[in-house]
């Protein structure tokens, strides 16, 4: 996977927040006290970033951005793209510059590595599951506050699409918004007279009634909730081609690829963002001689 996807995906309001909690992450740390006491402007350091397990890799392109922000003036390359897979001991950037702004840098740049690449991993893990199917994977929007978008672009990195990234990117009926609107009829006709032009429309449905009501609707996708394997099939037989469908609930690495050969367009996963272990990686620092 070629790196400028990390550029093609933060654009516009996705790099404003990135920036925003490179920011925020840096300001957390507060003044490097222990790095300027023991080291003048003048020392300079050559640092290592190392796998120390294997793992695919999202998130090298941060850091440039952190060492930016941060107003360090050092050379980062980069040795993989963004989504490879790479082995245990694999050099994946090597950077040289200030001893005080490498190590004020450290801790913010592995945080977003690890995690971005945990994310990306295990994405790439259910991925590899669904290998023979026609089902997609899809992330969802239960990801950490303010990460949002680097937490989505990781499950890109890893091989996934994304669901919605915001509120106005697919207008979802969930069981709260159906209950209070009166029925799913109801509520698609309601967004559909607020908004010209409507959104997508997807209708979360927790039974084969709601199924069948949300099938005769002008929407795009149905989402089938915590359904048996046994209702699923009635499920899908319901929806007609015109209209997506989408699994989600109790989804497993173990039985994700069963759930696939009932024969969704799309599989959603929360696990991939609330749940991934971080993957392991070390920042080794050598003096420059």
């Amino acid at each position: 996977m070629p790196t400028n996807i990390f550029d093609e995906f933060f654009q516009a309001e996705a790099r404003m927040f990135l920036l925003a909690t490179i920011r925020i992450a840096l300001a957390e740390d507060g003044s490097d006290l222990t790095s300027m006491g023991l080291f003048n402007e003048n020392d300079m350091t050559q640092a290592m970033i190392v796998a120390k397990q294997e793992t695919v890799v999202a998130g090298l392109p941060i850091i440039p951005l952190v060492l930016e922000f941060g107003g360090a003036d050092c050379q980062v390359h980069l040795n993989v793209e963004e989504g490879e897979r790479v082995s245990e001991g694999t050099m994946v950037a090597a950077l040289q510059g200030s001893t005080i702004q490498l190590l004020k840098a450290e801790r913010v740049i592995m945080n977003f590595l690890c995690h971005l690449s945990g994310i990306a991993n295990m994405t790439s893990r259910f991925v590899k599951a669904l290998e023979g199917t026609n089902t997609q994977l899809l992330d969802t929007r239960k990801t950490l506050p303010g990460l949002r978008f680097p937490e989505k672009y990781a499950v890109l990195a890893g091989g996934a699409k994304n669901h919605r990234l915001t509120l106005s990117d697919m207008l979802m009926l969930k069981d709260n918004h159906i209950d209070r609107a009166g029925s799913i009829t109801q509520a698609v006709a309601a967004l559909h007279n607020a908004h010209n032009p409507c959104p997508p429309i997807e209708v979360e449905c927790r039974t084969l009634e709601e199924v069948e009501e949300a099938s005769k609707c002008q929407i795009q996708r149905i989402m089938l909730d915590n359904m048996d394997a046994e209702t699923v099939t009635k499920a899908l037989a319901l929806i007609p081609d015109s209209i997506e469908s989408e699994i989600s609930g109790n989804i497993t690495l173990s039985n994700i690829k069963d759930v696939a050969e009932l024969g969704p367009d799309y599989i959603s996963v929360g696990q991939l963002t609330h749940s991934a272990p971080s993957s392991d990686f070390s920042m080794q620092f050598v003096p420059i001689s």
